[in-house]
């Protein structure tokens, strides 16, 4: 093993190839990247197994959401407010990266400041799905192909990922914008527990809401990137401290019931079905996916238990009043005159006066989905409004919380302060899974314009996207998108169900448990390729 790594060295230290000319060459098509780093120094041959352990990630190609500060490339947040802006710093994640060895090949396209669930708000244009059925791949054109969204508002990453233009991707998840878009792209994305990775160097959204995770083609290469992010940072405030992190882990150390060689021997995992994530709305392929993998799962010895979570239904209006709330205080600092960019008044105009330059600017440089989310928060933090939304959607947000703590084996490691065998739970359950989103992915618009684009469908149908995966973006649990294969059938008529494209299945745990929901989903990836093989 340790010959085949030293050779594997070599050839890469003195081959020519630079992943940098095939996403010269795929972009144009897709959009994902919306800058591409130059070419880093030669690397040379690490000759010490001690150098090798020190940077884990040596020659993983990793891509980064344009929302993620990095001193050498600009972070526009694919808006026109920070379109020439270049960080002084990297951010904690991309540092840690850069660290271990990772190759940062550019920045990925996303909706503007995070804010959509289709990428098709941004300055740099819609990002386009790279994903081809076998029926278009064989008879259809690259070019004249069905072009669907990538998902929002990490589509960028999604896309570079399924078109391997990047082994890993980072990305933020507010409500769903990792999740969803891996779904849509047929890859696999974390959203991990919040306050495990450091978010010093994001652009804020929404600040209790917002988590940096990781897309990549397999579980294996996002765990391999999450042991070298999963770190306290003193410069974020809201990074959990080493000793709850030693103590999350030797709890799981203990009870996990994935901890054998045989993962579900005299160790009976739980796994719960939430009925209120199986909505009329949800898509027939989407529900046979999902039964697939509990299928594979029942027969490897687990048990599928039923669950109820009650205050799903409320969860999605709870999240837009609070992420709108936030953003509207957070993004207030960009007013063109302390922070970001400043458009001048038109001639005649009294420029002595700072509220009409702010009020100039902000029309100017911000598109139309944040000034209505901007307006939207702004209201809900009035004195009229405070009471009867904001407060509310906070109630709402304990109720989701209290939920999850219901039907969980074990209690919020959060909020626990001791746990024993004695505290779990004979009733709870150790993971959730339900389906990622209600449907695969949409079209995109058949006209697009080098500025945001407008969305075909319904404005309420896009917000209710993320339907599936708020709830535990409310609560601050881990959530892993583990895509499942699906039919392609040539002999499936153009307006089945069936229509070819990815659909992803969600893996939830309680706060604190991303390794075990990361160990479930490479179980679930080798019952999905044996029962392919078979």
């Amino acid at each position: 093993m340790r010959v085949a790594r030293l050779l594997l060295r070599r050839c890469l230290s003195t081959s020519s190839f630079d992943p940098r000319n095939a996403i010269h060459e795929k972009n144009s098509s897709i959009n994902a990247f919306v800058h591409i780093s130059d070419c880093p120094p030669t690397i040379e041959a690490e000759t010490s197994s001690q150098s090798a352990c020190s940077k884990p990630l040596q020659w993983t190609t990793v891509a980064v959401k344009d929302n993620i500060c990095t001193s050498d490339m600009p972070t526009t947040c694919s808006s026109a407010m920070l379109e020439n802006f270049t960080s002084p710093f990297d951010a904690t994640v991309v540092k840690l990266l850069k660290r271990a060895g990772a190759d940062i090949v550019g920045k990925t396209n996303c909706d503007e400041f995070g804010m959509g669930s289709l990428n098709t708000h941004s300055i740099h244009g819609p990002v386009i799905n790279p994903f081809q059925t076998l029926r278009s791949a064989a008879s259809v054109s690259w070019r004249n192909r069905e072009k669907r969204t990538a998902g929002g508002s990490s589509g960028g990453s999604a896309a570079a990922v399924a078109a391997d233009m990047c082994d890993i991707a980072l990305a933020t998840d507010t409500g769903g914008s990792i999740r969803l878009p891996a779904s849509y792209c047929g890859v696999v994305g974390l959203k991990p527990s919040y306050g495990l990775i450091s978010r010093w160097g994001v652009v804020s959204y929404a600040d209790s809401l917002d988590c940096v995770g990781l897309m990549a083609k397999s579980t294996f290469q996002v765990r391999r990137a999450f042991d070298v992010l999963e770190t306290p940072d003193p410069n974020d405030p809201t990074s959990v401290s080493k000793r709850l992190r030693e103590a999350t882990a030797g709890v799981l150390r203990e009870f996990s019931p994935l901890k054998r060689r045989s993962p579900f021997e005299d160790s009976q995992l739980r796994v719960g079905v939430p009925q209120e994530y199986f909505a009329q709305e949800l898509s027939p392929s989407i529900y046979n996916s999902v039964r697939t993998i509990l299928k594979a799962l029942k027969d490897l010895g687990a048990q599928i238990i039923p669950v109820s979570l009650p205050s799903t239904s409320y969860a999605l209006s709870a999240y837009y009043v609070l992420a709108s709330a936030e953003a509207s205080s957070n993004l207030a600092r960009y007013d063109g005159i302390e922070y970001g960019t400043r458009i001048p008044l038109p001639p005649g105009s009294d420029s002595r006066k700072a509220s009409k330059v702010y009020s100039h600017t902000r029309t100017q440089c911000f598109g139309d989905e944040v000034r209505k989310r901007l307006l939207l928060g702004t209201y809900a933090l009035t004195a009229d409004a405070f009471d009867n939304y904001f407060l509310q959607a906070q109630k709402v947000r304990q109720l989701v919380r209290n939920d999850f703590d219901r039907v969980f084996r074990w209690p919020n490691l959060r909020t626990a302060e001791g746990l024993s065998s004695s505290s779990l739970s004979a009733e709870g359950v150790d993971v959730l899974i339900h389906p990622s989103a209600i449907r695969t992915a949409p079209l995109l618009p058949r006209e697009t314009a080098s500025t945001a684009t407008k969305s075909s469908m319904d404005p309420l149908d896009t917000y209710l996207q993320d339907v599936l995966t708020v709830p535990a973006s409310l609560a601050g649990l881990p959530a892993l998108n583990i895509p499942v294969p699906t039919i392609q059938d040539d002999n499936v008529s153009a307006d089945s169900d069936q229509d070819g494209w990815p659909v992803g299945v969600s893996i939830v745990g309680q706060w604190g448990c991303d390794r075990l929901v990361m160990d479930l989903g490479m179980v679930v990836e080798v019952a999905m390729l044996s029962s392919n093989t078979q």
